[in-house]
């Protein structure tokens, strides 16, 4: 492999993992914060999810921009939108002028998670070449997780909560550096240049929606106007969505005629489980280290060490074992040991340890995590035209994100509602270990959905995309088969 592609590769993973560090880089900073700024124990799930929601909503746009308009281009306008929101966060005043700030990094987030995966599948295009790199791409996406968490609770114990974000600035500025020198702009072969900015608009309002609806169940309970108008809202624009892609956008972000492709939906189906799943054990497990096992930000930091390695290891074994066996049967396995460690982790109490409570499982997740993310990236891509790969990376990436953001919201209100609960004959440890093992439980059961889409997934061995000088045919037995 030349080195100038390693080198295009060492680029779009740095991208990448920037990209998904700073979805968990927050969760062993989140105490700080909320003492810092005065965040309401419902409200801080919003440093999470107001970058995951509007990450999610625009990752298929994302996708698009990048396919049209160039890109080499698209890469940076995302970099540096993602670095100077990342300056804003650092700086935030108040809780609002941070949760605002993180919805632009998650805008910036979801041009620049899409076009990595784009540039990656048009610079790699022999089977063991792709491999390789899908390999090392899905060990930048699994492992951002696990990363997030370490660095996040070493800065935030050494300096300060303020440097999680800030620590983007010097990255983004070398990345804008590497890729004018690296990448030559590329773009999709089409004359129509519309945007569906309605549906990106439409789905990320629903979502939030959703979401808001759901948190707020807990304070107001579900018969409340605080809960039901967000509710009938979500309803109603998602339907508007739905409209919109099927009557209305000239380019709809989401064409169901992409969905006829069997792998590419239940792949998307097996990342939505996984993400809300995956969202929530980081999330728990960070609170649980501090809030109830008294930890630092910065052991409790160092606690994911052995969670990061495993996911790497593991990303690493997948993308060379996906070309022989094919995407199904990895995420297969991977789906089964994230719902086995799932339930194993739920067993946390006020009086448990890291040793005996989470070592173990945190591992054993984490190995699935990183079977999980190559094969999906397989499935999802594989068998498509050159030109929609900008749509299938956003497809996967933003199921991903969905997954995770309606997961956090709702385990994480199914937590605080136990907890509240058990606080009225237990201890307030005890009321909150309970609280974070039922919706761990829960999240077991969810990533046995996973396991489910696995299946519907066509048993061929994957192959690449033969590119031809008119367009492009997807070789027999690809995984892109359709239903």
């Amino acid at each position: 492999m030349a080195d100038r592609k390693r080198l295009i590769l060492l680029l779009a993973c740095l991208g990448n993992f920037m990209v998904v560090l700073d979805v968990a880089v927050v969760n062993v900073a989140l105490p700080a914060i909320r003492a810092d700024l005065g965040f309401s124990a419902t409200g801080l799930q919003w440093i999470v999810n107001a970058y995951t929601l509007t990450y999610a909503g625009f990752l298929l746009l994302g996708g698009r921009t990048a396919d049209l308009f160039g890109r080499r281009r698209m890469f940076l306008v995302a970099l540096l939108v993602f670095t100077i929101a990342s300056l804003v966060c650092g700086l935030a005043p108040t809780s609002g002028t941070l949760i605002a700030a993180r919805a632009i990094q998650g805008l910036g987030a979801a041009i620049l998670a899409p076009v990595t995966l784009t540039i990656i599948t048009i610079t790699f295009t022999q089977p063991r070449e792709r491999a390789y790199a899908l390999g090392w791409w899905g060990a930048s996406l699994a492992s951002g997780g696990a990363v997030g968490v370490l660095i996040g609770g070493i800065l935030t114990d050494l300096l300060s909560w303020r440097w999680i974000f800030l620590i983007n600035i010097p990255v983004g500025i070398l990345g804008v550096i590497a890729a004018r020198a690296l990448l030559k702009e590329s773009r999709a072969d089409t004359h129509d240049r519309s945007l569906d900015i309605g549906g990106a608009l439409t789905v990320t309002l629903g979502l939030t929606a959703l979401v808001f609806g759901v948190v707020q169940s807990e304070t107001h309970g579900w018969s409340s106007m605080w809960t039901v108008i967000p509710l009938i809202a979500a309803v109603a624009l998602i339907s508007l969505f739905a409209f919109i892609e099927l009557r209305v956008a000239r380019a709809p972000i989401a064409p169901l005629r992409i969905f006829r492709s069997r792998a590419l939906t239940a792949a998307n189906i097996a990342m939505f489980c996984v993400g809300a799943s995956m969202f929530a054990m980081w999330y728990f497990v960070s609170l649980y280290l501090q809030m109830v096992l008294g930890q630092s930000p910065l052991i409790a930091g160092l606690s994911f060490i052995p969670a990061a390695l495993a996911i790497i290891v593991a990303s690493q074994v997948a993308g060379r074992l996906v070309p022989r066996f094919g995407p199904r049967p990895l995420l297969i396995i991977a789906g089964l040991m994230i719902s086995a460690a799932l339930f194993w982790m739920s067993g946390l109490s006020a009086d448990g340890s890291y040793l005996t409570d989470i070592l173990g499982p945190i591992t054993l997740v984490s190995i699935g995590l990183g079977l999980a993310f190559p094969p999906s990236t397989w499935a999802a891509t594989t068998g498509v035209a050159p030109h929609e790969a900008g749509l299938a990376s956003g497809l996967i990436n933003s199921n991903r994100q969905i997954g995770g953001a309606v997961g956090l919201g709702v385990l994480a209100t199914i937590a605080a509602t136990h907890s509240a609960t058990l606080a009225a004959s237990e201890s307030p440890l005890s009321a909150l270990a309970g609280g974070y093992s039922l919706a761990l439980i829960v999240a077991g059961v969810v990533a046995l959905g996973a396991v489910a889409a696995a299946v519907a997934i066509p048993g061929a061995r994957p192959s690449i995309t033969r590119v031809t000088g008119t367009g492009s045919e997807p070789a027999a037995g690809s995984a892109g088969e359709t239903a």
